[in-house]
């Protein structure tokens, strides 16, 4: 799937499944805190830092895509094709 494809079923997800976009600063915000969850991670599978319960179940996969997620919804508000 390109990119565009992406872009265009998270907006057809958002108007018909979700109830809206957040703006653009609240998905900004967002896009950090997912982010840090990723550097969160990569710190206790690559890094010096041990695993703290809570980390365990945590899939570096699913942290990405929540970033790609969120990047994407942003692009989108702003108008942007990110291909």
């Amino acid at each position: 799937m390109e990119i565009k494809e992406a872009q265009e079923r998270i907006d057809q997800w958002i108007k018909t499944t979700g109830v809206r976009y957040f703006n653009e600063l609240t998905n900004t915000a967002i896009l950090m805190e997912e982010v840090g969850e990723l550097a969160r991670l990569m710190a206790r599978i690559y890094g010096e830092q041990s695993f703290k319960e809570s980390d365990k179940n945590k899939d570096l996969g699913d942290e990405m895509a929540d970033i790609m997620w969120v990047l994407m919804c942003l692009a989108n508000q702003c108008n942007i094709d990110l291909n």
